[in-house]
Order: structure tokens, then C-alpha cells, then sequence
């Protein structure tokens, strides 16, 4: 109990941070801007593998059907970190009591002040001043949107609260007006202190841009550390065995994957919309990875237990099935985790981390191998399991089959520990019933 003590602690600090919860918030408040562009981008390739849909599409729309679906892409997808910037120095700062407003402009401002002011561009030397590449706003500038959005909403919130930073206006002043002034200060700081510092950041590293740096140095190798087998294990690992104690373990890890996982996706989906097929180029751990091909009914792949008890065939499973079946087809396991029950169970434990464990390296070969086509389009989690693989891979068959294997290997691997619930229930049964007798004799 004492060990159960300390993790549910540890967990619950981790949950709880709140710059955890401010990335993890703003990327999920995102997912509207993040499922129209991937979806754009998926209806454009399925014209591309399923022919005759493209010959539809055509038919209808014309030639240039997937100019939408860029624009839509271009619209989104492209500026993915600066709605980022907002989004996350805006609940940051709420988290402070403050309403959040001045920190999302102040947060973009430094952020923009970071960024190259020439571009590269073929045929001029020297570039040309006022241009920003899209690698500087899209997903691969994520993690440096999450940093400079976190440290400059802590830097104005600060600074908000020192009283000889604060202008007073009179009392006629409108709120609007009185509520900008009041702030005047701190922002300005704000932004004259990250302007000094990426100017000295650039002195002393030769003229490279922040952004430039952290990529080289810590998201180039982070991202290759994230997109392996032993960490898709690991993370599987750490996500059941919280919800092994009750406790919501994608929710918990959620701030740190989701910006990992949101940044492999976004490039997967990035390098779908330019048609590259080299698939040694995706990301293998991306995007809706875990939701196409793991989490098959929810975490622990219970929609595999439910379909097991099914089999089995026992009637005293008849009420779980009812109760677990139809929101387990959307993703949705609540009933059957906390019914069963499964928290706190070690009968149902095992097979609860083993099943996602083994799904998750049967799916992670199978993408690096490239018998299966890899995550290229961002899914709603509560899509239905073998159709969620179909959508994820951008309507390849290959996904829909990898899911269907590993929903068909997560019921092989419940049904023993069914079977095996079901004889001890029964010698449960009979000695109560001989103890009857016994009493009543």
C-alpha cells in the first residue's frame, strides 16, 4: 500500500503540472486546425490509391480537385506551431490567474523575434529579407514553440506581478484600455528580454537561430529516441500500469507524448501531402499510431476481452457484453475497466499490459518493415478498430489488415485468462454451495 501510495503520488504530480497540462491542453484544443488538414490531405492520396475514387473526384471537381485539400493543408498544417505558441501561453497564463489574453501576443512576439528574417532562395546570394520558411512554423519548429511559449508566458506573468510595473489608469478609462495599459509594461519587457537574449544566443553560436540549435541538438535525437521499438514499449508499459492502479495513464503521459507524437504525425502528414514515396522517410512511432493499431477498444485492447467472453460463450458474461460492447467499438472502456473489474485485478493485470505490449511490437515491425503503410493521417480516437487503421494510413489496406491481426491476437490472448476467471468462479460457486449444505444439515 505504501508503494501504491507513492505512485498514485508521483502520477498525480505528474498529471497535474501545470505546464504539462497547458501543452497537453492546447495541442488537444488544436484537434479540429490538426484532423481537417490531415484529412485534406488524406482524400487527396486516396485519389491516388484507389483510382477509381480519384476518377470521381475528377469527374466532379475536376482536374484540380486536390487544390482544396492543399489549401486546406496549407492553412493548418503549415502554421501548426504558431497556433501552438498561442494556444499554450494562453492556458499557461490562465493557470496563474491571469485571463490569458496579452500572453498569447507577447508569447508570439518572441517567438517571431527568434526567427531568420532572410530566407534562402535559388538564384539570389543573399536571400530575400521578410521571408519565413515553413519549416520555421510547421511542425518542425514545434518543440521550439512549446519552449519560447513556456518561458515567455513565465517571464510576462511575472513581471505582471511586480506592482511598479503596473500603470494605474483613472477610473473613467474604459476596462479594455485600462486592462492593456496596466500589462504595457511587463509585455514590453517581456519581448525586449528575449530579443537581448537571441541576439547574444546568436553571437555566441556563430549567427544559428535557436530554432536551428534545439533541432540539432535536442530534437533531431530526441525524435530519433522517440520513433523506436524499446520506447513504443516502454511508454505502453507505463500507460497500463497506471491505469493498472485506476489512474487515466494516457491522460498522465499525455503532455509529454502528445507534443512527440503531434510533431512525428504532422511530418508524416507533411511528407504524404508532397507525395513522397519513400517510406524510409515517415516515422514509424507517429501521430494516431497507438490509437490505429494498440488501443483496440481503449487501453489494454479490451474490445480482444470482450469478444473472448463472447466466445466463451458463459452467461454470466451476458451483462458485461451489453454493458462493455458498444461503447468498447468506439474506443470507449470505462465499463469494462472499472465493471470487470480490471483495476486492482491481478487476474485481469496480466493480460491487460501483456496484450498492448505484444501488439505494439507486432505493429511497430510490421510499419518499419514496411509491410504496412505508416501513419499519415490524424484519426478521431474513437474510431472503430480496423477502420481506424484503414483511415490512418491513408485508406491503405495494409493498416486495416495490421489491425484486424492484432485485434484477432488480443482475443488469443485473453481467452485463456477468460477460461481460466471462469473455473475459479465455478470452484467459488461450489464451495459456497457445499458450505450451504453443511450449515443447513
Amino acid at each position: 500500500m505504501n508503494f501504491i501510495d507513492r505512485f498514485m503520488s508521483v502520477a498525480g504530480k505528474i498529471g497535474n503540472n501545470r505546464h504539462l497540462l497547458a501543452i497537453r491542453d492546447a495541442l488537444i484544443g488544436m484537434i479540429a486546425i490538426t484532423m481537417i488538414g490531415s484529412f485534406a490531405v488524406l482524400v487527396n492520396n486516396l485519389g491516388q490509391v484507389i483510382k477509381p475514387w480519384g476518377k470521381l473526384l475528377t469527374a466532379i471537381f475536376g482536374p484540380n480537385y486536390t487544390t482544396l485539400g492543399g489549401d486546406i493543408w496549407f492553412g493548418t498544417m503549415a502554421f501548426i506551431t504558431v497556433f501552438a505558441v498561442f494556444g499554450i501561453a494562453n492556458r499557461l497564463a490562465r493557470s496563474y490567474g491571469d485571463d490569458g489574453f496579452e500572453a498569447m501576443f507577447i508569447a508570439a512576439a518572441c517567438f517571431f523575434l527568434l526567427l531568420p528574417q532572410v530566407a534562402k532562395v535559388e538564384g539570389v546570394k543573399d536571400g530575400v529579407w521578410g521571408l519565413i520558411g515553413v519549416g520555421y512554423l510547421n511542425s518542425t519548429a514545434l518543440f521550439t514553440g512549446i519552449v519560447v511559449a513556456l518561458l515567455s508566458t513565465e517571464v510576462f506573468v511575472r513581471l505582471s506581478k511586480v506592482k511598479y510595473l503596473v500603470i494605474k489608469l483613472p477610473e473613467g478609462v474604459p476596462p479594455a484600455v485600462a486592462r492593456s495599459f496596466a500589462k504595457l509594461l511587463p509585455g514590453m519587457g517581456t519581448i525586449f528580454i528575449f530579443g537581448v537574449v537571441g541576439l547574444l544566443f546568436r553571437k555566441a553560436t556563430g549567427g544559428e537561430y535557436f530554432n536551428d540549435w534545439l533541432n540539432a541538438v535536442l530534437v533531431a535525437p530526441m525524435s530519433k529516441a522517440v520513433d523506436s521499438l524499446p520506447f513504443a514499449i516502454l511508454l505502453v508499459l507505463l500507460v497500463h500500469l497506471f491505469w493498472s492502479f485506476g489512474l487515466h495513464g494516457t491522460n498522465i503521459l499525455a503532455g509529454i507524448t502528445t507534443p512527440l507524437f503531434t510533431k512525428l504525425g504532422n511530418e508524416n502528414i507533411d511528407l504524404a501531402a508532397k507525395h513522397v514515396t519513400d517510406l524510409k522517410q515517415y516515422s514509424v512511432l507517429a501521430g494516431s499510431f497507438l490509437d490505429a493499431f494498440v488501443y483496440l477498444g481503449g487501453a489494454g485492447a479490451t474490445l480482444g476481452l470482450l469478444i473472448a467472453m463472447f466466445i466463451a460463450g458463459r452467461k454470466r458474461h451476458k451483462q458485461m457484453l451489453a454493458l462493455g460492447m458498444p461503447p468498447g467499438i468506439f474506443q470507449i472502456n470505462e465499463p469494462v475497466l472499472f465493471g470487470m473489474p480490471i483495476v486492482l485485478n491481478p487476474m485481469w493485470i496480466i493480460p491487460f499490459i501483456l496484450t498492448p505490449v505484444v501488439t505494439t511490437i507486432i505493429a511497430y515491425l510490421a510499419v518499419s518493415w514496411h509491410w504496412v503503410y505508416p501513419v499519415v493521417a490524424n484519426i478521431p480516437w474513437v474510431s472503430p478498430p480496423i477502420v481506424g487503421g484503414w483511415l490512418a494510413t491513408g485508406g491503405h489496406i495494409s493498416g486495416a489488415v495490421l489491425a484486424g491481426v492484432n485485434l484477432i491476437i488480443s482475443v488469443v490472448i485473453y481467452l485463456p485468462f477468460v477460461y481460466a476467471h471462469a473455473h475459479i468462479e465455478n470452484k467459488k460457486l461450489k464451495a459456497e454451495n457445499s458450505d450451504s449444505e453443511l450449515k443447513i444439515s
